[in-house]
């Protein structure tokens, strides 16, 4: 009896003891999963330490790299004119061409085909004569079959080889043609400038100014210049680069405190100083290249102008500000050791020229002699940052219309900005006879200029009793601003005009970025074959007057305004659709090449709608009786289509639609939908804001 409550005990100890092992099990596992998280936790903490000190290294490395590039641009600038006088000279004989044509390689076609050899046709031996026999034939016949394939093959070979031979010849006469043209206009023109002829001398020393390896990328090159026979001397006007070609930062240091870059201003007079030290470089670098390149003895002396283009600082408007000048004869200016000079001094004491004591704030000086004193003419080259005359603000956009008259030779000022008569400059044609008064508005506008800008230019000629009115736009006009300027005293000056007579008389404009679009005129290039489209003429009884106009759809929304075709806009972008004077008996016309419409429009809608201008109180009722008639480009007609009647206080309609098929074809769907609110309300259900 005494054993049982032994092995209760010994049960329950071996119990206790299961649970304390297991309690230290536990124990342990915690111990260990405390230790490994404070050795995750040291390593992310030394992770991210070592992340910061590289972030660091590298930000530091970063400023550092902007310092030194700030240390290397001022360093090129004060060596600027050291390098430039390393450079070779140019020569006359850099402008000619080398008359080494590529040679003819005809590549595969100039290894003959190989023809086969007889010996690789043995017959295989057979056990009988019959077999031998037939055997031989089979290899002879397989020779024969090949031989005639290579002759074939070698036959058309020669023919390739020697249609690619007269190809080649054709290229490699016209090459050589163009080549000595060239070289034959290079010895004229040198030629030429042996005799003093100042077009030969503006085009020869351009070139060496253009062809120069001695001016960095970033520096401009624009020119005007003028050459005086008589006295042989260049006069040039050269653009100087702006102030910020001197960086205003000196330095970069990172703060890591803040975490951002903290750049150190350079100082105002350094910065100054080493401004007109580059512009003092800039004059005697070209000075230097026109002299080394002279290798024909035409110039005695150059008058030199150095400018900026800028907003003056008097009027606010863009100008050619003068910041230095420099009249410096030959044999001065072959004394000079130019490595060694300081560039301002030299060019005020050493050549007694004239540099800007302010150019930071453009304070300019006056040049004693520019190209317009020449009599003979002025050539300007370069210019890339032509102003957009879409940018360009309207004031100064008006003077440039009046200096452009001026160029022309005409008197010509701008007028007061209110009560002016809408009259934007007044111009006096001092030419006899055909001279006298012209009245100019100027429109700077990017859409079509609408017929009642005209219309009302021809009130106020008549009303100023000028001579002519002329209206200059930076866009371009529809046909029926052409209608109503025909047989009147207007021109219409489109902004494709007004760019090329701005270039052809020296002065500076572009249309938007180069390459970009410009709004269409009356004379636009056609796009497709001149017999690859159709007219659609529209014809209605009664009086009422109408535009007919065009949209450009995928279903029921316009691809975009541009190809919404209007009085405002003549023309989609690619002028497949366009509006074109209508022949009798039409009274309005719509010119499309159906197959070159966009590949993502379905439709092509046709509306009519009221022209509020000539039929203010007008409505529908009369537009009867109305049909379209599809012609041929000789003018031909292919079809006719009838369309509705318009309706009592409907003052816009839609014709109908030509619908893309699934093959190809365009068919002719009847419209009908009248509108009361006119074409605004009908076109903003087709998507366009006209707002």
């Amino acid at each position: 009896m005494s054993r049982r409550p032994n092995g209760l005990v010994g049960i329950w100890a071996e119990a206790q003891r299961q649970q304390q092992r297991q309690l230290e099990a536990q124990a342990r596992q915690q111990r260990e999963h405390e230790r490994q998280q404070r050795a995750y936790q040291r390593d992310l903490a030394r992770s991210h330490r070592e992340q910061q000190v590289a972030y660091r290294q590298q930000r530091d490395a970063d400023a550092r790299r902007r310092t030194e590039e700030l240390e290397a641009r001022v360093e090129s600038l004060q060596g600027l004119l050291a390098a430039g006088c390393q450079a070779p000279a140019f020569r006359a004989a850099a402008l000619t061409r080398s008359e080494e044509i590529e040679a003819f390689s005809p590549g595969q076609l100039a290894y003959p085909v190989r023809m086969p050899d007889p010996n690789h046709y043995q017959a295989q031996s057979g056990w009988t004569a019959n077999r031998r026999a037939q055997a031989q034939a089979e290899a002879r016949a397989r020779f024969e079959r090949d031989w005639q394939a290579a002759q074939a093959a070698e036959a058309q070979r020669l023919q390739q080889l020697a249609a690619y031979q007269q190809q080649y010849d054709q290229w490699a006469n016209s090459q050589l043609t163009e080549i000595r043209q060239h070289n034959a206009g290079i010895a004229e023109m040198t030629a030429s400038l042996r005799s003093g002829d100042p077009d030969a001398a503006v085009a020869y020393f351009s070139a060496a100014l253009y062809s120069s390896a001695a001016w960095p990328e970033g520096l401009p090159r624009q020119l005007a210049a003028a050459y005086d026979s008589a006295a042989r001397q260049l006069v040039l006007n050269w653009e100087l680069p702006k102030y910020d070609i001197v960086p205003e930062a000196k330095a970069v240091r990172y703060m890591p405190s803040a975490d951002q870059d903290k750049e150190t201003a350079r100082p105002a007079a350094q910065r100054r100083t080493l401004y007109r030290d580059v512009l003092a470089q800039c004059l005697l670098l070209v000075l230097h290249d026109l002299f080394a390149a002279d290798e024909f003895g035409a110039l005695e002396s150059v008058a030199l102008n150095g400018f900026v283009d800028d907003f003056d600082p008097a009027t606010g408007r863009q100008a050619q500000l003068f910041l230095a000048t420099v009249m410096a004869p030959r044999s001065r200016f072959a004394e000079l050791h130019l490595e060694q000079v300081n560039a301002a001094d030299c060019l005020v004491d050493g050549l007694r020229g004239q540099l800007s004591t302010r150019p930071d704030q453009r304070a300019t000086v006056r040049p004693s002699r520019v190209p317009e004193d020449i009599g003979n003419g002025v050539v300007t080259h370069g210019g890339g940052e032509e102003p957009d005359l879409h940018e360009m603000d309207p004031i100064a956009f008006e003077s440039l219309v009046a200096d452009l008259f001026r160029a022309m030779g005409m008197q010509a000022v701008t007028t007061q900005r209110s009560n002016d008569g809408g009259v934007d400059v007044d111009a006096l044609d001092p030419t006899p006879i055909r001279g006298g008064k012209i009245v100019v508005q100027v429109k700077r506008y990017r859409s079509t200029v609408s017929p009642s800008a005209v219309r009302d230019l021809y009130g106020t000629v008549q009303d100023a009793g000028a001579n002519k009115g002329v209206l200059v736009t930076t866009s371009g006009f529809g046909p029926g601003s052409h209608d109503f300027a025909n047989g009147k005293p207007l021109e219409l000056v489109s902004g494709t005009e007004l760019v090329d007579l701005l270039h052809r008389h020296g002065l500076r404009g572009r249309l938007g970025s180069v390459g970009g679009s410009i709004p269409a005129q009356r004379t636009e290039p056609t796009p497709t074959a001149e017999t690859d489209h159709n007219i659609l003429g529209m014809s209605w009884s009664g009086n009422v007057a109408l535009d007919v106009c065009a949209l450009v759809c995928r279903g029921n929304r316009v691809l975009d305004d541009s190809h919404f075709v209007f009085y405002n806009n003549p023309q989609t972008p690619d002028g497949v659709v366009r509006a074109c004077h209508a022949a009798a008996p039409d009274k309005a016309a719509i010119r499309v090449s159906f197959d070159a419409l966009p590949e993502r429009s379905d439709r092509l809608v046709l509306i009519a709608a009221i022209d509020p201008a000539v039929n203010p109180e007008a409505d529908l009722s009369g537009f009867t009786e109305a049909h379209i008639r599809l012609l041929a480009p000789s003018g031909s007609e292919l079809g006719r289509l009838e369309v509705s009647d318009g309706r009592a206080s409907e003052t816009a309609l839609v014709l109908g639609s030509f619908r893309r098929r699934a093959s190809g074809d365009w068919d002719f769907v009847i419209g009908g939908k009248g509108y009361r609110g006119g074409l605004e309300e009908l076109v903003r259900e087709y998507g366009i804001d006209v707002a």
